[in-house]
This record gives C-alpha cells, structure tokens and sequence, in this order.
C-alpha cells in the first residue's frame, strides 16, 4: 500500500501541472473548488501554506458572499486562472516547514517526495509571476488585509481586507471547522484527509532527513524557488 501511495503522489503531482488534465480531473474527483464563470478570485498554495486559513479569512471579511476557487493543490489550476484574467493569489511557505509539516500528516511518503511535490507545485508557475500576488505564510497568518490590499492593487480590485481580531480569528476558525465536516468524497488530491497540525516533537526527527545531503540539490533549488516567488 505504501508504494502504491507514493505512485500516486508522483502522478498526482505530474498531472497537476497541467490544466487540461487536472482541472477535469479535479471536478470530477470533487478536488477542491475549481473556477469557473462566477469565480471572484482564486486562492491556491502546496498543502500546509494557510490555504485554509486564507479561504476563509477572505470570505469572511467580504459584506457579500463571493466565489473562491481553492484547495486543489494543483498548479494548473493558477495557470488557468492566470490565462482566463481571474484574480489569483498564490500561497507559499518557506520549503522546511511546508514540507516537514507534509511529510508528518502524509507518513508514507518520503521528504525526497515531498520536496518533489513542491517543486512541481511551484517551478509552473514561474513563467506566469506577473499574473498573481504571492502571499508568504508569515504574512498571510499575521496580516493577511496587506496581501489583500496588494490583490486590488494588482487586479483593480475592491475586497476588503481582512483584519486580524480576536473576534474575526475565532470566527475564522469555526469556518475552517465547518468546512471540514461538511466536505465529502474522497478528500483533497495532494493531501487527503484533515490531520491535526503536527508538534514540533513530531516536526524534529524528519529535520535530520530534510538536511540530508543526499537532498542537497532539490532543497537548493526549493529554496531558490521560495527566493524567486517571495516579493
């Protein structure tokens, strides 16, 4: 089962870099929220960069409901809202974390993988940089209204900012809960099912095999990745 897993992830995380085949996919699997003609803005991120926290902090600071495409985990869903002119945000952490955090709610695979996956989510997007706004986790989780000041300023825009309240916090937290216990289907394409967020008990041991210098080139280039999208 194990090596089957692994398989998959490495499909997935092929395929997903491909419009034609992963947003398709996505719809009919229930992956996500995949755009289409009403949606407002898209908001997409490798798993374990806030994604939740982002959804539901914007929809929550908006007067009037809005659609957002999210939680795909799949690069080609920011390639084809780049192309079609729709507001896109994209989240990102810096590699260790996001990527150790992974690896802990996805024990079957390895960091080699996982810092695999997030290369593929991200070395896309590259060449569509000018086509949406990066939100950086640090910011995103401490002042997420200046990220989205800069999605108006980017698109022309009027959301409104989100402001980081106890009130609009706790608010925020009982939507991702609700969210979560209303999903259905198979869960998310990249990252499966909910997992609580993982201690830094649990966070250490994977340290040694992030720094492993068998991973040196990949953990370079995640890094220069990271470097190259964070404004």
């Amino acid at each position: 089962m194990r090596v089957a897993d692994q398989a998959l992830y490495e499909a997935k995380t092929l395929v997903a870099q491909h419009p034609r085949a992963a947003l398709p996919v996505a719809r009919l699997r229930g992956h996500g929220v995949v755009l289409g003609p009403g949606t407002d803005i898209l908001i997409e991120g490798y798993p374990r960069s806030a994604n939740s926290f982002a959804v539901a902090a914007f929809a929550l600071a908006q007067p009037h409901p809005v659609q957002i495409a999210h939680h795909t985990h799949a690069p080609a869903h920011v390639i084809a809202a780049v192309r079609r002119g729709i507001p896109a945000l994209v989240l990102i952490r810096e590699p260790e974390d996001a990527v150790l955090e992974f690896v802990i709610v996805r024990p079957h695979l390895s960091v080699r993988q996982a810092l695999r996956g997030y290369l593929r989510f991200y070395r896309p997007l590259l060449p569509h940089r000018a086509g949406f706004v990066v939100g950086p986790f640090p910011e995103v989780t401490t002042d997420f209204g200046a990220v989205i000041a800069r999605v108006n300023e980017r698109f022309g825009t009027s959301f409104v900012p989100f402001r980081h309240t106890p009130e609009n916090e706790q608010a925020t937290a009982h939507a991702i809960e609700r969210s979560w216990k209303q999903r259905a289907g198979p869960g998310l394409p990249l990252i499966g099912r909910r997992t609580d967020a993982p201690g830094d008990e649990s966070r250490e041991p994977m340290r040694h095999a992030f720094d492993a210098r068998q991973l040196d080139v990949l953990r370079a280039k995640a890094e220069a990745l990271y470097e190259a999208l964070v404004p």
